[in-house]
């Protein structure tokens, strides 16, 4: 556990510099002083208390602020995108209901939690050796009570979606058991460690099924209970499945002053340039799937300019970023990959909707 030293060495030569007075007065003085040295200027983790410990966890390895917003547009976007699908071409659109879409976020949020709780485990050791500053190596947060988090967000998803439809359970089944099989590596973690690539394809697997279960928000308790199109809603999961791979190359791409040794970059494994390369890649790929999709709902336009605006900043980002590697610009991948994301499913569900439903 990290502790801050004691800071003693101002007031040491403080005291050290008064003069003599009488025993009485002296003893007080040093009590006044011992406090005054003794006290830290900023609490360590042990003086947390519990909820200024879990307050810390989350800004350091879930940011509420940062993850929230996305998780809502994405989400968001996904029960449009269906409802859009489930109206007539050319036809006025209803809004979803709120609970649909709170549901949707909800379970979202929550199953985005979870893996990062999945991940705490299953990377505890690597973490140990490698990262003793992370919260759960240095004793902010226990394993044990992480568990417990991950059971909670469970028994609320459940609650959500029977609130919702009953069926919908069935999607969240599905999620989690592949959500279960990632957190074993398949079974074979030897074996994907050595195969990067193979290895980020298949975990990536998860991103559509989390947004099979948002978009499912719509469509599962609809009057007919099955998707619009189907075809139209495996392009969409498609769409997801890269942009997933965007998000994951875009948070893994850093300097060489960034790299860090036992930290599994993109950008270390293969490079600076070819990570920048893939990861624009998988940009492109999304953004002709997300066109694709729009057809079926008539926004193939506005995603085709939002996706050809968005990549021809990414591709100036990384290019950028190729010229000048200086400390820190990892982040504007990162960041880059984030409002693609936002932008995108805009484009994809909330903005058409609201469009159709004026002209309708």
């Amino acid at each position: 556990m990290l502790e801050l030293p004691p800071l003693r060495s101002s007031a040491t030569i403080r005291a050290q510099s008064l003069p003599h007075r009488g025993r009485g007065e002296q003893s007080g003085l040093k009590r006044m002083l011992r406090v005054f040295m003794e006290t830290p200027l900023i609490k360590s983790d042990a003086t947390l208390s519990l909820g200024a410990r879990w307050w810390t966890y989350q800004r350091e390895r879930f940011p509420l602020a940062a993850h929230a917003p996305l998780v809502l547009t994405f989400s968001a976007s996904a029960v449009c995108f269906s409802s859009l699908l489930r109206s007539n071409e050319g036809a006025a659109a209803d809004w979803p209901s709120l609970h649909a879409i709170g549901v949707a976020f909800a379970c979202c949020l929550l199953m985005f939690m979870q893996l990062r709780i999945a991940d705490e485990f299953k990377d505890y050791e690597e973490d140990l050796r490698f990262r003793p500053y992370r919260p759960v190596q240095r004793g902010l947060v226990s394993l044990r009570s992480l568990g417990v988090v991950f059971v909670m967000c469970g028994v609320m998803q459940a609650l959500l979606t029977w609130s919702l439809a009953p069926r919908l359970l069935i999607l969240l089944l599905i999620a989690w058991t592949y959500l279960a099989l990632m957190s074993k590596e398949f079974f074979a973690p030897a074996w994907l460690k050595r195969r990067p690539i193979i290895y980020l394809f298949s975990h990536m697997c998860i991103m559509p099924l989390i947004d099979l279960l948002a978009t499912g928000c719509d469509w599962v308790p609809s009057a007919k209970g099955e998707p619009g199109s189907i075809a139209a809603l495996s392009v969409f999961l498609a769409a997801s499945y890269f942009n997933g791979i965007v998000i994951e190359i875009g948070r893994k791409i850093r300097s060489p002053q960034d790299e860090e040794t036992g930290v599994q970059t993109y950008s270390a494994l293969w490079g600076p340039r070819m990570a920048i390369i893939a990861w624009l890649a998988a940009m492109l790929t999304c953004g002709v799937l997300a066109v694709i999709a729009a057809v079926w709902i008539n926004a193939q336009w506005t995603v085709a300019g939002v996706a050809a605006f968005a990549w021809i900043w990414a591709a100036y980002m990384g290019r950028r970023m190729l010229a000048n590697p200086a400390k820190g610009a990892g982040k504007s991948i990162e960041l880059v990959s984030g409002l693609w994301t936002i932008g995108l499913y805009l484009a994809l569900g909330l903005v058409p909707l609201l469009v159709r439903m004026v002209h309708g």
